[in-house]
């Protein structure tokens, strides 16, 4: 099936940190999906990308959805929850319920919907015990709204390729570049789309670190990376304050074949 257009709804994992242009914008599994879809549909392909990180559910049904379903758009993914899931406190089968009816929105314009259960990043994360049960609960909520409303659904955390830490940034929460490929690859192949092969090669997995030298690097990210996301959640802050989305608007894609 050719789809006409394709918007992208959600937060850094849909905006693409941390896989990032020459020029230090960022590009992402969904870019590197509508390159692939605009080789199927041809020159009046459009792709609009909302995105913007450091949201939470709420913000991207209140900024997001309203200017998506105006776009009439045919393929609309939707992957959202994950911020919240990291809050001290979050109901996430309140998340799954405010999904539930966004995805039957969406659903009802007879747009094809893909969601996401999310890769597990609990183990390089502190407060896994925490955090670990509320995004397995949003995890099995997604899959029952996907089930529901028959949309696509992307199981990245059946994919046990995403334990390999080189599938991960610095920061350890958002992506690589081959972790962004091998997304788009899953993508891809739900939507019965041909994929580059190489986008889901994996590389292979480092040699385990030596302890001292594992608490050192684990003492290195906490100052870099955790220190100033307890600061921004002190503040009431985050880090998509004064950013907007990348592609706000359905445009021309190259495409990828």
């Amino acid at each position: 099936m050719a789809w006409k257009n394709f918007v992208a709804m959600g937060d850094s994992f849909t905006e693409g940190m941390d896989d990032s242009y020459p020029d230090g914008t960022y590009r992402g599994w969904a870019d590197l999906v509508a390159a692939r879809l605009a080789v199927e549909a041809g020159p009046d392909f459009g792709y609009a990308n909302l995105a913007v990180r450091g949201k939470l559910l709420d913000q991207i049904i209140g900024e997001q959805l309203e200017p998506a379903l105006a776009m009439q758009p045919s393929l609309v993914s939707l992957a959202a929850g994950g911020n919240d899931v990291l809050r001290r406190k979050v109901d996430p089968w309140a998340l799954v319920e405010k999904l539930d009816s966004v995805v039957g929105r969406m659903r009802a314009t007879g747009a094809d919907v893909i969601l996401f259960r999310f890769a597990d990043v609990t183990a390089v994360l502190p407060g896994q015990r925490i955090v670990g049960p509320r995004a397995a609960a949003l995890n099995d909520g997604v899959g029952q709204i996907a089930e529901r409303h028959g949309a696509h659904l992307i199981d990245l955390f059946a994919d046990k390729t995403f334990h390999n830490p080189l599938m991960w940034s610095a920061d350890r929460l958002h992506m690589s570049a081959a972790g962004h490929r091998r997304v788009a690859g899953h993508v891809l192949k739900a939507l019965g789309v041909g994929v580059k092969e190489e986008w889901l090669l994996v590389p292979p997995m480092p040699a385990p670190t030596p302890w001292l030298l594992a608490r050192g690097a684990d003492l290195r990210w906490a100052g870099q990376h955790l220190a100033p996301w307890i600061k921004r959640r002190l503040a009431g802050a985050s880090s998509g304050d004064a950013v907007t989305a990348k592609r706000p608007e359905l445009t021309p894609v190259k495409a990828i074949a």
